[in-house]
């Protein structure tokens, strides 16, 4: 699905298409307008204010399904750690991941933080990376669905020489 509805209608629509005993096991929703390498502080506050109603949208259209559902947002690509002339950040280094959902084994943050002092900046500029992100997603999956870790991670990202996170994060 892609977004061009409001955050509310768009995840009423996914709940709906996954709801039910023939409904979807597995959605993805892509949405626009993330990049922000100007004018960044009113457009990420209208961007987070849709996202929060599209999750919450969807927690509310699935009713009971929530407390099995995993729901990964993320984004293949940080933002500099600091905000350039123009407003904005550019493209960075560090990536985001939020795993929510009735299935997470959740109530925390995993991360090694390695601060935004300019000696602990990725190439000087950047969030250093600290969990491959491939891993996480494919280590989030082959939790979720009960499947072999490796043979996710070799399936979903054929081109990684990641393994697969084995930290639990599904209950």
């Amino acid at each position: 699905m892609a977004a061009g509805r409001g955050g509310a209608a768009l995840g009423a629509l996914a709940a709906r298409q996954m709801s039910g005993p023939d409904g979807a096991r597995i959605g993805m929703i892509e949405t626009n307008g993330w990049d922000t390498h100007s004018g960044q502080r009113g457009r990420l506050a209208a961007q987070l204010k849709s996202l929060d109603e599209t999750v919450g949208a969807f927690r509310s259209g699935l009713g009971p399904a929530w407390n099995d559902t995993l729901v990964l947002v993320a984004t293949e690509f940080g933002r500099t750690a600091r905000v350039n002339g123009t407003g904005g950040t550019d493209h960075g280094t560090g990536a985001m991941a939020m795993l929510l959902g009735g299935a997470v084994a959740g109530g925390r943050v995993i991360a090694d933080w390695p601060g935004l002092g300019a000696n602990a900046l990725y190439e000087g500029r950047d969030l250093k990376p600290t969990i491959d992100l491939d891993a996480l997603v494919a280590g989030a999956l082959a939790q979720h669905f009960a499947l072999d870790p490796v043979r996710s991670m070799a399936k979903l990202f054929p081109e990684s020489r990641g393994t697969p996170f084995a930290q639990k994060l599904i209950v």
